[in-house]
């Protein structure tokens, strides 16, 4: 089989490039315009002089580890120890997996397989192999995005114990840097409707009313005073007006001075919200 070198070159640079780019996503770093480029460029260098190796299939092993545990350091801009090790954890998690799914292609194609040296990417179609890059990149980071907003939002509640008379309630709140609700010069969280049900129902007139705005629009929506046990701190009187929360992992959307009060910087909470957006 004729083999072209640049067209192999090519096939590698675009799925090392893939798979440096999701690992340094992973380890939540960044990689100059440069970097990134340059190890995928080595790595698809690696891929095409490997072949030409007269290597024992051990020693063909220890040469691929290696040289494969290179291209994730030379992606990472900067960082520290457990940064270079979470990349190149997920660089080899990665490689695997896409390798899985291709060698699948591979297979199916009846691809030419050199022992010791896998399968040789040019016997598959080119279409085939940079289109199930494409999905196996696109599905990871999406997969990827999820978990760290599941993770990140873990980190953002709190136990939460709100009493009114001889009515307790346990819940879950969020330190949300978005809400900066006020009525009559004090902050206001929010609560969701069932909970406040449970909590207010009987003969408990609410202080007044407030604006709202929700995604399904703005509505005057009551407020009650309770007392909130938030951590080791204590509120006597804190505000809460009933509005949508829509999660089942949470009752409560908290108001942004109750992060200073469980001794979250507001520098931190601003690091919080800008990293939400990446």
């Amino acid at each position: 089989m004729e083999v072209y070198v640049e067209y192999a070159f090519a096939e590698n640079f675009i799925l090392d490039l893939l798979l440096l780019f999701l690992a340094v996503k992973c380890a939540r770093e960044e990689s100059g315009p440069f970097r990134l480029p340059f190890a995928a460029a080595v790595g698809a260098a690696e891929a095409v002089a490997f072949p030409l190796l007269p290597l024992p299939v051990w020693a063909a092993y220890l040469v691929k580890f290696f040289g494969g545990a290179i291209l994730p350091i030379l992606a990472v801009k900067k960082g520290t120890f457990k940064t270079y090790l979470v990349a190149l954890v997920a660089f080899f998690g990665l490689t695997f997996a896409l390798g899985g799914l291709l060698t699948a292609a591979y297979s199916f194609f009846d691809a030419p397989y050199a022992e010791g040296n896998g399968y040789l990417v040019e016997g598959a179609p080119v279409g085939l192999v940079v289109g199930l890059a494409g999905l196996f990149g696109i599905a990871v980071f999406l997969l990827s995005r999820s978990l760290y907003r599941y993770r990140k939002l873990k980190h953002c509640l709190f136990a939460a114990e709100l009493s009114s008379g001889d009515k307790v309630l346990h819940c879950k709140a969020l330190a949300d840097t978005g809400n900066c609700l006020s009525f009559r010069g004090r902050p206001v969280n929010v609560i969701a409707p069932t909970a406040a049900l449970a909590l207010f129902r009987e003969e408990r007139a609410p202080l007044g009313r407030i604006a709202l705005s929700t995604v399904s629009g703005t509505r005057e929506v009551p407020v009650f005073a309770c007392r909130l046990k938030l951590g080791g701190a204590l509120f006597e009187e804190a505000l809460f007006a009933v509005g949508d929360v829509l999660s089942k992992e949470y009752q409560i959307v908290l108001h942004t001075s109750y992060l200073e009060e469980n001794h979250e910087a507001p520098e931190s909470s601003a690091k919080l919200a800008a990293e939400d957006k990446r």
